[in-house]
């Protein structure tokens, strides 16, 4: 496989860790999504919009946006879980999108992160890597606050695997994707 084809599964399978997060969490009450709890961010709220934000950034530094330091100024936390999956569910679309346009050439194009005093440079392959780790980073996180709740935490693992195919069909149902759609092959 190579790299391009990875990238594209890893931001589906960051869309279906999401989505299925999120899908878990939706009994909890808003008393339990802001509640204080152990993490570096204390909430679920906290920690999930932290995902929100820095995907904002970091998406607007891929495409080049000159206002991403701006963006991540005047990110507005979602108040609630239904208004934060729906906006995690359309930066998830856009890091898709992002990596369905790419091609072997443009995992060595440059990235501008504006930093606010200082621009940082990266190439797109090491962004985007860092991307998913700080997401899974954080996901699991959340992951471990749910066990301090009446949801039980869901499996968030299963999205890369052919051999766990089965464990993901309601989820690729949902989204309208199949195998190929996920894995590229």
């Amino acid at each position: 496989m190579d790299l391009v084809t990875h990238l594209r599964a890893q931001a589906r399978a960051n869309r279906l860790a999401n989505r299925r997060l999120h899908a878990a969490m939706q009994p909890l009450g808003e008393a339990e999504f802001t509640a204080p709890r152990s993490g570096f961010f204390p909430s679920l709220a906290k920690t999930l919009n932290h995902i929100l934000g820095v995907d904002i950034y970091y998406l607007a530094a891929l495409h080049g946006e000159a206002d991403m330091e701006a963006q991540w100024q005047r990110f507005v936390p979602a108040a609630t879980l239904h208004e934060l999956s729906k906006r995690q569910a359309t930066s998830d679309e856009r890091l898709i999108g992002y990596c369905d346009a790419l091609d072997a050439a443009a995992l060595d194009a440059p990235v501008a992160m504006d930093r606010g005093d200082h621009v940082d440079t990266d190439i797109a392959a090491r962004v985007l890597a860092h991307l998913f780790m700080h997401q899974t980073h954080h996901r699991g996180q959340a992951h471990a606050m749910l066990s301090a709740t009446p949801v039980r935490p869901p499996q968030l693992d299963e999205f890369l695997l052919a051999s766990d195919a089965r464990f993901r069909v309601e989820d690729l149902r949902a989204l309208g994707w199949s195998e190929e759609t996920l894995l590229g092959s």
